[in-house]
C-alpha cells in the first residue's frame, strides 16, 4: 500500500511570510520610536527626580536648588537603572 498526502504540490506556500517574518503581512512593521527598556529606565529616573526635588524642597531649600538636587537625582538615577533594569 502507497500512502499520498494531502498536503498539495511542493513548493512555496500561498501565504508567504513577509519581511518581518508573520505569514500574510506585505510590509514590516517600523521600529519603535523609543525601545521599552529605555522608556522604563527614562521614566524611572524623571520620578526619582521628582521625588527629590519634592523632598528637597520640603526640607527648605530654594526652589532652584531643589530643582538642581532633582535634576543630578534623576541624572545619577539613569546608569544604576539600566544596569539594574536588565
Amino acid at each position: 500500500m502507497s500512502y499520498v498526502s494531502s498536503s498539495g504540490p511542493p513548493g512555496p506556500s500561498k501565504s508567504s511570510p513577509g519581511a518581518s517574518g508573520r505569514p500574510g503581512t506585505g510590509r514590516c512593521a517600523p521600529d519603535p520610536f523609543l525601545p521599552l527598556h529605555t522608556a522604563l529606565v527614562l521614566l524611572t529616573a524623571v520620578v526619582i527626580g521628582l521625588i527629590v526635588s519634592i523632598l528637597t524642597f520640603l526640607s527648605g531649600t530654594p526652589t532652584a536648588g531643589a530643582a538642581l538636587a532633582g535634576l543630578l537625582g534623576g541624572g545619577a538615577a539613569v546608569p544604576v537603572l539600566r544596569t539594574l533594569i536588565g
